[in-house]
């Protein structure tokens, strides 16, 4: 019986020793919705070349993933939707000083349910009376919002449009709602249009003064291994073998 509380000790040791071990290879990457696809190949692609690395990922808004990470949630590695919100993420410190990179760029689109047959050509056709609910992300967090506020201001119909507005958690609820049709038309990225060709249609492009660019950035969390294997990542992003895949789910050069 004296000694049972150094070996309960021990073992308890033993036990956390063994966790950190097994938490040791975990990265832990936010990326904004629009990336869930290509960035899930680009994760199974990378473990590949790296198998003692597990790649974590967490999608959503950009602007809930900034806030996420401001509370103290783990994240290596931040890819935002734009620029903006990596713009917050640096006055935050919470990324790593001077090592953001644009590794994306994508477009502006509105779509409609598949068999939908609204005449929609420009910005302006929205405001007809056919065109009751329109999905368009909050503003406030979602940077496909950003990009359609500014458009529809540029255009002066953003007082007209939001009105008709349903605003949306993130650019991937927007699709959903056009595919299931509850919505008339949506805002969405020119990416996640293709991704439910058998849904939704492209009604047209939406024309903008600013380019849609993604960053990425190694965040400033973490140790020196954590931030070297968070390196290594945004290299691969960067590298033939990311921009491919990136390529091949509709996202242009940056």
């Amino acid at each position: 019986m004296p000694h049972s509380l150094p070996i309960k000790l021990a073992a308890a040791t033993a036990i956390a020793v063994a966790s950190a071990f097994a938490q040791a290879g975990d990265l832990h990457v936010s990326a904004a919705a629009s990336l869930t696809n290509a960035f899930t190949d680009i994760a199974r692609s990378y473990e590949a070349q790296h198998p003692a690395t597990h790649v974590l990922l967490n999608f959503g808004a950009s602007g809930a993933l900034l806030q996420q990470m401001a509370k103290g949630a783990p994240a290596d590695v931040f890819a935002s939707a734009d620029v903006e919100t990596m713009d917050a993420a640096a006055k935050q410190n919470l990324i790593a000083s001077g090592e953001r990179r644009n590794f994306a760029r994508n477009s502006l689109v509105v779509i409609v349910p598949r068999d939908s047959k609204l005449a929609l050509g420009r910005l302006q056709d929205l405001g007809q009376p056919a065109v009751q609910k329109l999905a368009i992300g909050n503003p406030a967090s979602v940077p496909v919002g950003r990009y359609t506020q500014h458009a529809l201001e540029g255009a002066k119909l953003w007082t007209a449009i939001s009105a008709k507005a349903i605003n949306t958690q993130n650019v991937r609820q927007s699709l959903d709602y056009v595919a299931r049709g509850e919505v008339d038309a949506g805002f969405v990225y020119g990416t996640d249009a293709a991704l439910m060709q058998d849904k939704v249609k492209v009604a047209f492009a939406v024309p903008l003064d600013v380019s849609i660019d993604y960053p990425i950035a190694r965040t400033a969390a973490g140790n020196a291994a954590s931030a070297a294997e968070a390196k290594s990542f945004v290299d691969f992003v960067l590298s033939p073998a990311g921009q491919g895949v990136l390529a091949k789910y509709g996202f242009q050069k940056p």
